[in-house]
């Protein structure tokens, strides 16, 4: 049996034709158009001398040619290779090598830095420019033009026969130790993964509009939003760069049913100070997923905004669905939920042994259907997170009775205190119920007497105020003496990545 995931804007296409799939700006596509102009690109690809089973890299921002140069890869049976838009030259140089890219599609606004690290790669031979404008059809020398490209290409018609296990999207890790890594999904990881999240998780048809401001480049946002609403007929409304006012002025505009975000989405929300003027009462879905979701912030945007957030759970090596919270029972705030359909949990604690216990927190190991076939052209490191088809997270969890499953901590995250172990996430749980408090996060400082010391870093909220005294004396009376933080710095914002994460490495550096 053959599958590709193109297959995805090729039947809606036939079953939605006129119906919008795409909103940008004031511009809005249909599903026909959008599947002809994959169908282009792959013509394009093949025109540009790229062949069939070469890797194409993408290093695009939400805009409607991402899912254009997406499924016309897969048209032309050219593995995707999504790239963060943020990368300096040397990083793109890097993905570029690793990957094996034959061909590199940039947004204008990037073009410097990939032009940098495109000119070092001899492999990479073709590198793509799209412009903000549809009717430039100009290019930098050396460079080639999208819209011009696909002008002048004759469609391909048919999809190509790839096969259930072929290699559809290399994912890379986010390389928080060491270089990242690039992550193998398969053809059926990635559309079994969407297909579950658009008919079993959330029931979407036609009528369902997303918000698109989760990066396309990463895993959540491609089977969560673009793969999961385009394989349903459904429609994006793309928002390439987050911020709360543009949120609710397209949730409103757009009458938007599924809202996807990471947690600092949901914080900004939340404190949007305009938010009664915009009626989001169309928001049917609400979806977290990304790091996890603080027990008070769920609460209060649930009492809001009148909705349910369903927290999920899972890895770029996992497609990345691997739990989720599900409508038809009650949600347990603090949890990822159980896993889905077909794909095996389990804990084990240090030695590898298997907890049995409920409520033992143990490291994550998941099997099933979502799993990635292993880290591109690194068989060790494949070697050593998969063993015997089960694939090692490094996040921290135990599980309750009735088989609901609670995030601890990433393995790596956790603090070492005297001996005693400490999840900065039951900390942070505790600073956000703090009234000032809009933002925390507790990382592991070197301390010579007890190893590792607990510091907290917060964001306040507008308008508020707390003392580092005041924040440590609200923990210590809370938690256990070794976990409460001995340090607090008090900071405008966190740092975040492209999908609004807190990047606690760059709070330790």
């Amino acid at each position: 049996m053959t599958l590709n995931l193109a297959t995805i804007v090729r039947s809606s296409a036939r079953k939605y034709p006129t119906r919008p799939a795409i909103h940008v700006g004031e511009a809005t596509m249909d599903h026909a158009t959008l599947h002809a102009r994959a169908q282009r690109f792959a013509g394009a690809l093949a025109k540009l001398g790229i062949a069939r089973g070469e890797h194409v890299a993408l290093m695009l921002p939400n805009v409607p040619h991402f899912p254009i140069a997406y499924f016309g890869a897969h048209y032309a049976a050219n593995p995707v290779v999504p790239l963060n838009v943020l990368l300096m030259a040397d990083e793109i140089a890097y993905h570029l090598e690793d990957s094996a890219a034959a061909a590199l599609v940039v947004w204008e606004g990037f073009y410097e830095q990939a032009r940098a690290g495109f000119d070092r790669i001899a492999g990479c031979r073709q590198l793509i420019v799209v412009k903000a404008d549809p009717k430039d059809t100009s290019a930098p020398e050396g460079a080639v033009s999208f819209a011009a490209a696909l002008a002048e290409a004759e469609p391909v018609l048919e999809l190509p026969d790839t096969m259930p296990d072929d290699t559809a999207v290399i994912l890379y890790t986010s390389g928080t130790t060491g270089r990242a890594k690039g992550a193998e999904l398969t053809h059926f990881n990635l559309f079994y993964n969407a297909e579950y999240m658009a008919t079993k998780l959330l029931p979407l048809g036609p009528d369902d509009v997303a918000l698109a401001t989760l990066p396309l480049f990463h895993s959540f946002g491609q089977t969560a939003v673009q793969n999961a609403l385009l394989g349903r007929g459904g429609a994006l409304v793309l928002l390439p760069r987050f911020d709360p006012q543009s949120a609710f002025t397209l949730l409103a505009k757009h009458r938007v049913t599924l809202f996807a975000g990471v947690p600092t989405m949901y914080f900004a929300m939340l404190h949007f100070a305009d938010a009664a003027n915009y009626d989001v009462s169309a928001l049917r879905y609400c979806v977290s997923g990304g790091a996890a979701m603080p027990v008070e912030v769920m609460g209060a945007f649930d009492a809001k905004y009148g909705v349910n957030i369903l927290e999920g759970y899972g890895l770029s090596e996992t497609s990345p669905v691997a739990s989720f919270s599900v409508l038809d029972r009650p949600k347990k705030p603090g949890s990822i939920g159980l896993p889905i359909d077909g794909v095996e949990f389990r804990l084990v604690d240090e030695r590898g042994a298997v907890i049995t216990e409920p409520l033992v927190p143990g490291e994550i190991e998941i099997k099933g259907h979502n799993v990635m076939k292993g880290y591109w052209r690194k068989p060790e490191a494949t070697a050593e997170s998969i063993r015997g088809g089960w694939f090692k997270t490094g996040d921290v969890a135990h599980v309750d009775a009735d088989g609901f499953y609670f995030i601890v901590d990433r393995k790596k995250d956790m603090i070492i205190r005297g001996g005693f172990n400490v999840y900065p996430r039951e900390i942070e749980e505790i600073l956000y119920a703090h009234a000032a408090v809009a933002e925390a996060a507790v990382i592991g400082i070197p301390d010579p007497l007890h190893g590792e010391e607990v510091k907290a870093v917060v964001a306040l909220k507008p308008g508020a105020m707390a003392t580092p005294d005041e924040i440590v004396a609200w923990c210590k009376e809370r938690v256990a003496a070794y976990k409460y933080p001995r340090s607090v710095e008090i900071i405008a914002s966190l740092p975040k990545g492209p999908t609004g994460k807190i990047l606690k490495r760059e709070l330790k550096r």
